[in-house]
């Protein structure tokens, strides 16, 4: 483990982070999609059982499952395009359905051709159309209209040619109950994804309007502030000036030092307002940086000392509002620990975060870019009261370590 100290470099502006789906989310996704595929898997080899069971011949058999298996195959392209779907009506692009489609028609033709049962000859296309991005409507149109055609070719098969042999095959009511089912479990599979991402983009817009109103409350504020001063300072400024024209130097001078004073009082009242919006307490700050990564999907966690109430909050909140930030945009971790401190003659705050393979190598840091990172600008924050900046690398994981003498 390394151990440096950063020069000071001229700050570069903060933005506010752009929060991703959540890993859990990602995860649920997976879950999701590996599902469905698992019981389409499930449905082709409960088929080739069947088909053997019915006494076809081994060629057959062997034919339909490595028919089905590149079928499922197929259906993979779409299913991971769906996973990004806007949920807003859009034209579908066809060229990109058309050959899981066409896959889908000809395994089933193949696989009426080697079996005669009907319902295999429906249900590789039934399957693969549910998987498109239709509008809700239409698919829950399609669902239906798939899930009954299915079920009168169930009956179809069962009093068909076969329906002595399939009298007499036990595996034949499981097998066709899942063929009926699996449009319906895929429909079902993809609006409870729907119903996540729905859910994870309202909390994505929660917390871009979070941010909004407080910028609006800044900006109504300085508005306020500096619009009332600028006038009165305007006003005394024309008024010096007929002053000055009318030869009354006296007045005008008295003029020059009200508008003087004007300036000064627009000067402390934005000094306050901006102390205002920095005396956040160092506990609420923590507080808010973990909340904040938690919403991004980082496991976040707070550890804060005793005796850290008197800890300068104007030097340790900008700290932890861009150390936050930075793991946020940069990080690329799935664990970020946050603590304050203090030792016997000074405060101690340190940010670590783990960072994924294919982040940023543990060389490079929170940034390879390092113009980009804002650790420069805390390093001369920190300098000015005579703290300091540490950056601790180790393996696969990054901190930031930010000491202040307590006097």
């Amino acid at each position: 483990m390394t151990t440096e100290t950063r020069g000071s470099q001229a700050h570069e502006p903060r933005s506010l982070p752009v929060l991703a789906t959540a890993r859990g989310v990602n995860a649920a996704w997976w879950y999701t999609a590996v599902g469905i595929v698992f019981f389409d898997l499930v449905v082709v080899f409960s088929w080739a059982a069947t088909l053997l069971q019915l006494g076809a011949q081994d060629g057959a058999v062997i034919a339909v499952t490595v028919g089905g298996l590149l079928w499922i195959v197929s259906t993979l392209p779409p299913l991971l395009a769906y996973r990004h779907r806007s949920g807003e009506p859009a034209a579908m692009r066809w060229r990109a359905v058309l050959i899981p489609v066409v896959i889908a028609v000809a395994y089933g033709v193949l696989a009426f051709s080697l079996s005669g049962l009907w319902l295999l000859l429906v249900v590789p296309l039934a399957q693969s159309l549910q998987l498109l991005d239709w509008p809700r409507t239409v698919r829950l149109r399609m669902v239906l209209v798939a899930t009954a055609l299915l079920v009168c070719l169930w009956v179809i098969d069962a009093n068909g040619a076969f329906s002595a042999a399939l009298s007499n095959t036990d595996g034949y009511l499981a097998s066709g109950l899942l063929a009926v089912i699996v449009p319906l479990i895929t429909v079902l599979s993809l609006w409870w994804w729907d119903v996540l991402i729905a859910l994870d983009r309202a909390r994505v817009s929660e917390a871009r309007l979070a941010a909004t109103q407080e910028r609006l409350s800044v900006a109504t504020d300085v508005h306020d502030l500096q619009g009332h001063h600028l006038q009165v300072i305007a006003l005394q400024l024309e008024l010096t000036e007929r002053l000055i024209g009318a030869g009354d130097q006296p007045a005008a001078l008295e003029q020059l030092r009200a508008a003087r004073v004007s300036v000064d009082e627009a000067r402390q009242g934005t000094r306050d307002l901006a102390t205002r919006f920095r005396s956040v307490p160092l506990r609420d700050e923590l507080a808010n940086a973990r909340d904040l990564l938690r919403a991004a999907g980082i496991a976040a966690e707070t550890v804060v000392g005793a005796g850290t109430d008197d800890a300068p909050a104007s030097v340790f909140g900008p700290v932890i509002r861009e150390t936050t930030t930075n793991v946020l945009r940069h990080g690329g971790g799935k664990h970020t620990t946050l603590s304050l401190s203090r030792t016997a003659d000074a405060w101690r705050y340190e940010i670590t975060n783990d960072m994924d393979d294919a982040g940023p190598s543990p060389s490079d840091g929170i940034n390879p870019r390092r113009e980009h990172t804002g650790l420069d600008g805390l390093a001369r924050r920190a300098e000015e009261v005579g703290g300091a900046l540490e950056i601790v690398r180790g393996d696969g994981s990054f901190t930031v370590v930010v000491t202040v003498p307590v006097s």
